[in-house]
């Protein structure tokens, strides 16, 4: 299994070892061996290490995180790549959605020099995005008014897979928390069992320095409580470093609640059943001033962000969605085989 622990830069990592040798008093030479070890038992990868913070785990506390290699053989069985494309292709995602996203858009692919010019004109700021990006890079906002020649513009879109879409105008209570970013939920559902239930919530919120707030582009994570929709503990970033309030608007996230919860739960429990054949979704969602929209699907949603904002392994969402299907489809085949028999 020493290939999870090849899944990253290995001078990256040598130098964030070392900073945190330097912070905790260990020794470089024994971590890695550790993390070499950590790859083969657990499955990690060298992110997963540094993240998790295995150097400082015990063997009870590192079974219970979903690695890499966990990660991998669940999704493979929840969440099948032959259905992937609803969502790994953006446009295809605000089509299939449409009810949920309730934003216009322009795909190049299918539209012309006419129909951008009616965008561009309808939207003095827009969203530009890759068709098939992840983890936020890419993603830029654009003034109408910068955009110069249409045709010209859409030519650049096509040759970068881009595409542009309405932005997004946040609920004041989000705008609070960070103006310059549109702050949004990422909700994660199980349909295993055949009923849409919401197995992790939180907000990412991004850090006052880009328009983005996604957790792997300088954003962080707060947990967000399933039932009463209120920000739970501190916030976190993906160096670990831990915010009592935002630093820059120096709101405090504890006990913060979030507008339309009940409307979000709704939300995302209906759309888990536009795909039935994906059965766990990372929702990111939007609180708009007029209630909640999808902004993407996800359906390989990575676990650090639902394990860093924990702060502790969540193999409990795997063994529970795991169960939940073998009961499921152990049903399906008893049924299957008393129609057999009547007939």
């Amino acid at each position: 299994m020493l290939e999870y622990a090849l899944g990253a830069g290995y001078r990256r990592f040598y130098d964030n070892l070392g900073r945190v040798a330097a912070q905790t008093g260990k020794k470089r030479l024994p971590m890695m061996i550790d993390a070499a070890c950590c790859a083969v038992i657990y499955g990690s990868g060298l992110t997963d290490y540094l993240n998790y913070e295995f150097y400082r785990r015990s063997g009870r506390e590192r079974r219970r995180y979903v690695t890499i290699r966990t990660q991998d053989r669940f999704y493979r069985k929840v969440s099948p790549p032959q259905f992937k494309t609803v969502f790994t292709v953006k446009p295809n995602f605000l089509r299939a959605f449409s009810a949920y996203t309730r934003r216009s858009f322009f795909d190049p692919a299918e539209g012309d020099v006419e129909a951008l010019s009616r965008f561009l004109a309808e939207n003095e700021v827009f969203m530009e995005k890759p068709i098939d990006g992840l983890g936020g890079h890419g993603v830029r906002k654009v003034s109408a008014a910068e955009v110069g020649d249409a045709a010209e513009y859409r030519r650049r879109l096509e040759e970068n897979r881009l595409f542009v879409e309405q932005y997004i105008r946040q609920h004041e209570s989000l705008a609070a928390l960070c103006l310059r970013s549109v702050n949004t939920l990422r909700i994660v559902t199980s349909s295993a069992d055949g009923t849409p239930n919401i197995v992790f919530a939180g907000l990412r919120v991004g850090n006052g320095n880009a328009d983005v707030d996604n957790f792997h582009g300088g954003g962080m994570v707060v947990s967000v409580d399933p039932e009463s929709g209120r920000l739970c503990g501190e916030g976190v970033d993906k160096a670990l470093n831990r915010f009592r309030a935002h630093p820059v608007s120096g709101v405090v996230f504890d006990g913060y609640p979030l507008p339309y919860w009940e409307e979000v739960r709704r939300m995302v429990c209906d759309a888990s059943r536009i795909e039935p054949r994906i059965t766990v979704i990372g929702w990111d969602v939007a609180l708009t001033p007029d209630g909640p929209v999808l902004v993407e699907g996800n359906r390989r949603p990575g676990f650090d962000i639902i394990q860093v904002a924990c702060g502790r392994g969540r193999r409990d969402i795997v063994d529970r969605v795991l169960s939940d299907r073998k009961r499921r489809l152990k049903a399906e085949a008893g049924r299957r085989d008393g129609d057999a028999d009547r007939k």
